[in-house]
């Protein structure tokens, strides 16, 4: 039996909890001390509240955060400074450079490491290896509802609630969208780190009134050639902002400590 940490007790952290494979079982959660009570009767007991990683007396096999950019800066170098797996899923928090230089520096030292997961998006691989040739240009494009843009900067640059058709309302790099959409852009940030960076890779985000849906559109331009990728997801019922196949990759990442990343 493998034994997770995470990090985070909202609508994905729930979504994954409910999902994960035979073989894997979460040993603690760490969380806002107001969510313990909540987390001791839904487990019985059985899994220890926590409201930092340092507290945890024991040995996870994985720490897997699907909490908030936020949650990323206030607990990462502390749990590779254990010496501990790191699944990140707000990608976005590496946006802040000195962040991401301290979780390097801390990986090096004591032999912690930070797992990037995909989240929403697809063909990672395929960019990280496309980077190896020498990339030339990457954009990405984001088209969510106005449900999707709600609480978020979106509100003071586009009116949500008289938008009529699809609209570009912002443009710009990965940095300035992880940055400015917390909660919305996190996929520009994974694209960012497995291409040209967080400064070259150019991002446009859409409000679209007639979707439910998540839509993600990236071309890849390069000495290997380009590749052009659009996926259209669905939103988690719980959360509009996060993207069902953004909890199912941290479920993956689950899945690959008890099979090793194998297929058959």
């Amino acid at each position: 039996m493998k034994n997770i940490m995470m990090i985070g007790y909202g609508a994905m952290a729930k979504e994954v909890l409910s999902r994960l494979p035979e073989g894997v079982d979460v040993g603690w959660i760490v969380a806002r001390a107001a969510h313990h009570a909540a987390i001791d009767s839904a487990f019985g007991g059985k899994v220890q509240a926590l409201t930092h990683p340092d507290h945890c007396s024991g040995l996870p096999d994985l720490v897997l955060e699907c909490a908030s950019q936020q949650a990323v800066a206030e607990f990462g170098e502390a749990v590779v400074k254990r010496g501990w797996s790191l699944a990140v899923i707000s990608t976005g928090a590496l946006a802040d450079a000195a962040l991401q230089l301290r979780l390097q520096q801390a990986g090096r030292q004591y032999q912690g490491r930070v797992i990037v997961l995909s989240g929403a998006v697809a063909g990672m691989d395929g960019l990280a290896s496309a980077r190896e040739g020498g990339l030339d240009s990457v954009t990405y494009q984001a088209s969510k509802s106005p449900a999707s843009w709600r609480g978020s900067l979106a509100e003071k640059l586009i009116d949500l609630d008289k938008v009529s058709e699809a609209r570009v309302f912002f443009e710009g790099s990965a940095r300035e969208a992880a940055r400015l959409f917390p909660a919305n852009a996190n996929v520009a940030a994974t694209i960012a780190l497995n291409g040209l960076g967080m400064d070259a890779t150019r991002v446009r985000l859409q409000v679209d009134p007639h979707t439910r849906r998540n839509t993600h559109r990236l071309q890849v331009c390069g000495s290997f050639g380009e590749f052009h990728i659009e996926l259209s997801g669905n939103p988690l019922a719980s959360n509009p902002k996060t993207s069902t196949l953004a909890a199912l990759s941290a479920v993956q990442a689950c899945r690959r400590l008890i099979d090793g990343g194998f297929i058959a």
